[in-house]
């Protein structure tokens, strides 16, 4: 099932050739520095780690892992796996996918926006680098709780640049700030002690030594300032910081020198890693934010640690379906029947019906009892026609669906919507999700007459439109699989075979035209459940074990495995047993065909092209790479820790030319790889190596294979897009075509998965220059709900070569967030009578919480504690809906943390706890004791939220609190107070 995760955001922005330098922290790779790769992932995995620790906890099981900078995606995923049954069967491919999909979301930035000052904190732009970041977070919840993980993941990476250019762009660190900055995700706090505009912050640095050019009165003081940024000198106001390096040229100009901390050469370059461990800790502060927002098991999914498999369906609901769909049904329901409290239950069920002329609506739940009865109220009506809108489902389905899910298609008809036929390619390898086609009847469609409303006459699918479908599904790494509608039961066996974890492809090929030859793949000890498919008319097959017994393919049950033949589909099953080794298989056919070997493995590979920065550093590429140019891919191995690779290969999709890759190891598992030159052919990318087992004494060699297929353009598009779009409000795009072939007119296309209005050109001339812009004008309607995302899809095409590329860019439907006050909490009172054998009692508080003016109290839950909780609802003397929280729990659970979530996602907290009390108490507390030795608190102290879960008490707010004979109990509140670099802790004694 899984592949290869795929950018859910595309850089574009800078020249055709060279990508522009940018001033930031280095996006991915630098020797002796921290990265924005780095510093997102250590945050990523240090929170996870976090969330799985408390989820372990609370549940009484242990979390042994030691949670600090030192963590890897792998041993995350092990311990989380470990401690939670639910997570046993999670694959650390996907988990580090999703990793990997924010941090180049967080790259990509640097040339999306390489002169914004507000995306880098230049200038002393901190309010708009602060919009940014709140606006940010804000999409990152909505998005969340429309279940459009893809887009959260993309505007997650990208507020994180901002937020992690600040500790390296501004004198933060500089000032002795040993906290991050909490105001910068908490826009209802003020932004204080800013340098004032025409404030002098720097002075000349002596030579290259520029430690002391920050202005002993900025210091002093703790006045904020930031490097001033820009190409052309005279942009510095006169005694202003400069970023500095090379290519600012306001360091130049008086005060000379820069204030940056990008990496250990930069001007400040002293104090890198103390910049680059505040980011770090700013970016754990902000995943702690979004995840008291939206709790524990969607924080989970958000960085990809839920996810075991998808289950997803494109049904044709025309008249002549009724038997496909009816086994849709049969093999859906039994697989999430037999599956269902089971690690390998699916995560995700995506179902999207069409017809004509309508398609859709999309289902996307994790709830497989909602699935079962969507799918279960479809029924097979209409189709007056023949051709449906067979691509516009499966474009929404793409979509929707999470990078690399494995889609499958019932139809009896052609696609009626061909035109799309460029946008789903594009589309899949844009997502590199597979799709296979289960094609039910082709040579006898039945049509219905016009006169006949339940008859129908036969009519056979044009080999024009069966091509369409294998050229779809053998591009995606899928199969085109053709049965009449008797035999759909057996053919439905892919589907349980593809609903499982830790799917890999080992190999896959397709032969058209077609040769007779020996094709020979390799199995590591790692691999099981391996399974072979051939589809095609006519190929007639023998296959070779490592120890030379063969099997030939007409054999149902042979030594080697059992082959099912159904329609032009020929599943071999491999016995468990002695699988270690070269396999071959020996393979004729009159017509073309596909062949793939799959398994499940923990041992998988990831792969993005990157491209380079003129300073060196490299950032994601958006679309396909130049054909006949060098290139560069970003390779990762995942779930093998003792791996050695030897070869990554582009392998001709549809023959047998192979382009080698030189390859750099940065790492363990992660993997620079220079490719030459760019084939004309469609390819694939396979990489080759050396597996070290603990039960061999040697290493075995292994392959593993991307099923998505690849291709390269002489055309580039690009275009520098916003994460979010306002309802209603046209958004306009502005886009550029390039070419190093010839210029003339090109043809434009641009859609969206959801219907939007689109206008565009419907052709560029790129003239002599070969390179012309032109505007894309997106408007989402105006009741659109918040979080919502959309697609858009820029094609350009060369109408003479047919050479074509394109650009695709999600957007989150936002409008624009207005209340950030987070929700109060008061609690009324608090009553413990907790004996030494604390098991024997219970206590109890109740609390109040408000949302004033904002949008309301959307939900309450706990973050801490194993008691009860319940609520009630009412209004206030002065109009304000109260929600009422009433929280028990044995006095062996001492301490409660209560999370409050507005409509738009704040959040406010409050924490109490009845643990033995120091000797000493605070001169602001009162202590009254009732009459039956129990104990009762009454406050007024409100708390909103602090972004790492503790809590402050206001000033001048009190608490008061009772000890008892039998025990003692002591009460802290918290709310997070905007003074820069401070954070007050009140304990009561």
């Amino acid at each position: 099932m899984v592949s290869l995760v795929v950018l859910s955001v595309f850089l574009l922005c800078g020249t055709l050739f060279q990508p522009p330098e940018v001033a930031a922290f280095k996006a991915l790779f630098q020797d002796g520095s921290l990265t924005h790769r780095e510093i997102t992932q250590l945050a990523i995995l240090r929170k996870t780690a976090e969330v799985c620790r408390d989820i372990a906890t609370a549940q009484g099981r242990y979390f042994t892992l030691p949670i600090n900078n030192r963590l890897t995606p792998s041993a995350v995923q092990e311990a989380c796996s470990a401690s939670a049954s639910s997570l046993s069967a999670v694959s650390s491919h996907f988990f580090y996918s999703v990793i990997t999909q924010i941090f180049l979301s967080n790259a990509v930035v640097d040339q999306r926006f390489a002169m914004s000052k507000a995306h880098h904190v230049d200038n002393e732009a901190f309010s708009e680098g602060r919009d940014l970041i709140t606006q940010g977070v804000a999409a990152v919840k909505a998005s969340v709780r429309q279940g459009s993980y893809i887009s959260a993941r993309g505007t997650l990476g990208a507020l994180c640049h901002t937020l992690q250019d600040f500790y390296s762009h501004s004198n933060w660190v500089e000032l002795g700030e040993t906290a991050p900055f909490s105001t910068l995700i908490k826009p209802e706090l003020p932004l204080n002690n800013l340098a004032d505009p025409s404030t002098p912050t720097c002075r000349s640095c002596s030579g290259s030594n520029c430690r002391d050019n920050i202005l002993p009165d900025i210091l002093l003081h703790k006045k904020l300032t930031s490097g001033y940024f820009s190409f052309y000198p005279s942009r510095k106001p006169a005694g202003k910081c400069s970023h500095g390096g090379s290519i600012d040229k306001t360091s130049s100009r008086e005060p000379t020198g820069g204030i940056n901390k990008d990496d250990i050469s930069s001007s400040h370059g002293f104090l890198h890693l103390r910049a680059a461990d505040m980011a770090i800790n700013a970016t754990v502060e902000v995943l702690q934010d979004i995840r008291l927002a939206i709790g524990n098991n969607a924080f989970l999914r958000l960085v990809g640690l839920s996810q075991t498999s998808v289950l997803a369906f494109v049904i044709d609901t025309t008249g002549s379906m009724s038997d496909d769909i009816e086994e849709a049904k049969r093999v859906s329901f039994s697989i999430i029947d037999s599956r269902r409290g089971t690690p390998e239950e699916p995560s995700e069920y995506i179902l999207v019906p069409f017809n004509d002329p309508d398609f859709g609506p999309l289902t996307r739940t994790g709830n497989a009892d909602i699935f079962k009865e969507r799918i279960n109220s479809l029924s097979a009506t209409g189709g007056g026609d023949y051709p449906e809108m067979c691509l516009s489902g499966l474009l929404w389905a793409l979509a929707g669906a999470p990078p690399s899910s494995d889609i499958f298609v019932f139809t009896d008809a052609a696609a009626k919507d061909y035109v799309l036929r460029s946008t789903i390619l594009a589309m899949i390898e844009r997502t590199r999700s597979t799709v296979t086609f289960m094609l039910t009847d082709v040579l006898a469609r039945r049509r219905r007459t016009a006169s006949q409303s339940h008859s129908f006459k036969k009519r056979s699918m044009p080999l024009s439109d069966k091509q369409l479908y294998r050229d779809l599904a053998h591009a995606s790494g899928g199969q085109a699989i053709e049965v009449n509608k008797r035999a759909l039961y057996q053919a439905t066996a892919v589907i349980t075979d593809a609903s499982t974890s830790n799917l890999v492809t080992v190999l896959q090929v397709v032969r058209s035209p077609v040769i007779a030859e020996n094709v020979s793949f390799v199995l590591d000890p790692s691999l099981s459940n391996v399974t072979v498919y051939i589809t095609g008319d006519s190929p007639v097959f023998t296959i070779y074990s490592p120890t030379g017994v063969s099997q030939s393919g007409s054999v149902a049950d042979g030594p080697l495995g059992s082959i099912l033949i159904v329609g032009n589909l020929k599943r071999v099953k491999l016995n468990s047993d002695n699988q270690t080794g070269e396999w071959k298989i020996s393979i004729d056919s009159t017509h073309s065909y596909s062949l793939k070997v799959t398994g499940q493995s923990s041992v998988n590979f990831l792969f993005n092209f990157v491209e380079q920065l003129e300073g060196g550093d490299f950032t994601p590429k958006a679309n396909r790479p130049f054909i006949g140019q060098n290139a560069t891919l970003f390779v990762s191995v995942t779930g093998g820790d003792s791996v050695t690779v030897t070869d990554v290969l582009l392998v001709e999709a549809s023959g047998s030319d192979v382009v080698h890759g030189t390859i750099k190891s940065l790492g363990a598992t992660d993997f620079l790889v220079n490719i030459d030159r760019i084939p004309e052919w469609a390819f694939v990318v396979q990489l080759k190596g050396l597996l070290n087992v603990s039960t061999r004494s040697l290493p075995n060699r292994f392959q593993r294979q991307s099923s998505t297929q690849q291709r390269g353009s002489r055309i580039t598009i690009s275009a520098q897009p916003n994460n979010t779009i306002e309802p209603g409000i046209p958004f306009n795009l502005n886009f550029t075509v390039a070419t190093n072939a010839t210029g003339g007119n090109y043809t434009i296309q641009a859609r969206t998965d959801r219907s939007f209005n689109v206008s565009f050109p419907s052709f560029l001339n790129l003239g002599t220059e070969g390179s012309a812009e032109g505007t894309v004008t997106l408007t989402a309607p105006s009741d659109t709900a918040p979080g919502m995302d959309v697609t858009l899809t820029i094609e350009a095409e060369d109408p003479a070569t047919r050479d074509s590329n394109y650009v695709a860019l999600r957007f989150t439907v936002m409008t624009k967030v207005t209340d950030f006050s987070s929700p109060v909490c008061q609690v009324v009172s608090i009553k413990a009578d907790c004996p030494v054998d604390c098991s024997r009692a219970s206590w109890e508080l109740s609390a109040n919480l408000t949302d004033g003016n904002g949008t309301g109290i959307a939900g309450v839950s706990l973050s801490r504690g194993n008691g009860s909780l319940s609520l009630s609802y009412v209004m206030s003397a002065d109009g304000t809906n109260v929600v009422v929280a009433s929280y028990n729990a044995s006095c062996c659970s001492q301490e409660v943390e209560l999370v409050a979530v507005d409509s738009v996602g704040n959040v406010g907290t409050c924490f109490a706890s009845i643990k033995s009390p120091s000797p000493t108490i605070s001169p602001s507390v009162s202590t009254n004791a009732s009459a039956n030795g129990s104990a009762t608190i009454s406050s007024n102290v409100s708390t909103t939220a602090s972004a790492n879960g503790s809590s402050t008490v206001r000033p001048n707010e009190s608490t008061a609190e009772s000890t008892t004979p039998n025990g003692s109990y002591s009460v802290s509140f918290s709310i997070c107070i905007a003074v820069v670099g401070l954070l007050v802790f009140f304990l009561c004694g």
